[in-house]
């Protein structure tokens, strides 16, 4: 372990065994890989929040895509397991804070056009403007975010 003295009262902590930039550079290509795979032969953006709410809205059509394109999210953890464990998921909030954050990200992917998937993945790799200005505003509030809830209100 590595620490790093923040103030006289906390540390950080770095967990190098953790560190994986391997698995962390293949899922990354693969991400890459599946994404130009799905323009490629879809002529579609391989974002979530379009392909999800493209399912919740029968008018669209194309179900029959979408919903094995959500189905295969759904079996890769499956198959993971297939040859190991699933890594440890450590959810730091509750279920008001978690509802509060999903309607958050819902509402700002409805106004923002897309999702951090399509653009930050798809829309940059295509060199859209609007989707550099969407990353952007993504890692903003993020960044915005946490320094408020962790150094402001100090949770």
């Amino acid at each position: 372990m590595f620490s790093v003295t923040k103030s006289e009262s906390s540390t950080m902590t770095i967990a190098w065994s953790d560190f994986t930039p391997w698995a962390a550079l293949s899922g990354g290509i693969l991400i890459g890989v599946a994404a130009a795979i799905f323009l490629l032969f879809n002529g579609r953006i391989a974002g979530i929040s379009g392909i999800l709410g493209g399912l919740l809205t029968p008018s669209q059509g194309g179900a029959s895509w979408r919903i094995a394109f959500v189905g295969g999210l759904i079996a890769a953890p499956l198959l993971w397991l297939a040859f190991g464990a699933l890594p440890p998921i450590e959810i730091n909030a509750g279920y008001p804070a978690l509802i509060v954050a999903g309607l958050l990200v819902g509402l700002g992917t409805r106004y923002g056009s897309g999702c951090t998937s399509g653009h930050g993945v798809c829309g940059l790799s295509r060199l859209s403007v609007r989707s550099l200005v969407a990353t952007l505003s993504f890692m903003a509030a993020g960044f915005v975010t946490v320094f408020v809830i962790r150094h402001i209100l100090g949770v």
